[in-house]
């Protein structure tokens, strides 16, 4: 997960210098920060998903031939 504490930022503000209206950003992190959106949207739509344990896991992949 990227850390808004070593991006780049860089502000544009209103006529004033005073409000901050626009963050300009790198598009390396622009596109960090879409997959973190991304992961976390996956996150959010499976919350109410059943978990399976390791060993289930495990199991299942040897029976599979991926294991």
């Amino acid at each position: 997960m990227i850390d808004v504490k070593e991006m780049n930022l860089r502000f544009v503000t209103d006529k004033k210098g005073i409000k901050k209206e626009v963050v300009i950003l790198s598009l390396k992190d622009f596109e960090n920060l879409l997959e973190d959106l991304q992961g976390l949207a996956v996150v959010a739509e499976r919350r109410d998903e059943e978990t399976i344990n390791h060993e289930s896991v495990i199991k299942e992949l040897k029976r599979n031939g991926i294991l």
